[in-house]
């Protein structure tokens, strides 16, 4: 198995033999009944993308396309309004969080970037000083949040610092996740900032990295036991897969576009498995 196919497979044991039961769950399924969920504390992975890790299990097909359009929303439109992913990406599983009827997730995720024009900010920072070691993006956004509802932003901090090795330069990141659903988004969450990281990587012609993951909470929900079993029983593939971005060095940013990321070397096992959301 590949490496992330093995941590995969150590959380969900972790969780369904060791994780503790939520109380007072927040989310429901789409039937009005409680989301409750088995979770671990503090789940740290580390893939040095340099050499082939990428955080994308094979145990289960994964749906990175849709979930890399969605970065270009949040990172290049810096939007919270729903019908430019649905008529721009075709991307339509936001559209459950939408808040009150607005055609936007309230003042979320993009509508974050923008109001403190990140992207600018941090590539100007990287720009004047690669080796500065403050290049945050946080979502987390308090006054934000008082000024409507929506879903608090999970994976909510992105870091990223910048190493010399010979003559080669390389973009390290890391992801820190407030809260993520073990078997349907920890990889697409993963996959997403890979790409953000490939992406300022591309901007100044670097190479990636090292991926550094932190989840503060890890859950399994009530309904997907018999999910995790079957994935415990999967092999997987032995072949490592890629995520391209086929772009020349020093592409700015913003002229990157989802079409221009590939895939490569992906043989999940089949067949899907059939998940309920938790809204």
């Amino acid at each position: 198995m590949i490496k992330a196919d093995t941590i995969f497979k150590e959380n969900i044991r972790k969780i369904l033999d060791e994780g503790a039961w939520s109380e007072k769950a927040r989310p429901k399924y789409k039937d009005g009944k409680t989301a409750n969920s088995k979770y671990i504390t503090g789940s740290f992975a580390e893939y040095d993308l340099s050499k082939g890790e990428f955080p994308i299990t094979t145990l289960r097909p994964i749906p990175i396309k849709s979930a890399i359009k969605e970065v270009f929303w949040i990172y290049q439109d810096q939007t919270n309004d729903l019908e430019v992913l649905n008529e721009k990406y075709g991307v339509k599983y936001w559209n459950d969080w939408e808040v009150d009827n607005s055609g936007t997730i309230g003042e979320r995720y993009g509508a974050i970037v923008k109001k403190h024009d990140m992207i600018n900010k941090i590539l100007k920072q990287l720009a004047d000083n690669p080796w500065n070691r403050r290049n945050v993006l946080s979502l987390w956004d308090y006054e934000a949040f008082d000024q409507s509802g929506g879903l608090l932003p999970c994976a909510f901090q992105t870091m990223f610092d910048v190493r010399r090795v010979g003559e080669t330069i390389y973009l390290d990141a890391t992801l820190t996740q407030r809260s993520n659903d073990m078997l349907v988004a920890h990889h697409i969450n993963a996959m997403q900032y890979v790409a953000l990281q490939m992406m300022i990587a591309k901007h100044f012609g670097w190479q990636v990295g090292k991926f550094f993951y932190f989840v503060n909470n890890l859950h399994i929900y009530d309904n997907q036991f018999e999910q995790a079993k079957e994935l415990l029983n999967r092999q997987g593939s032995d072949i490592k897969p890629r995520l391209v971005l086929n772009v020349p060095d020093k592409t700015n940013f913003f002229d990157i576009k989802p079409e221009d990321f590939e895939l490569v070397n992906y043989h999940p096992t089949q067949p899907q498995l059939k998940f309920d959301l938790a809204i």
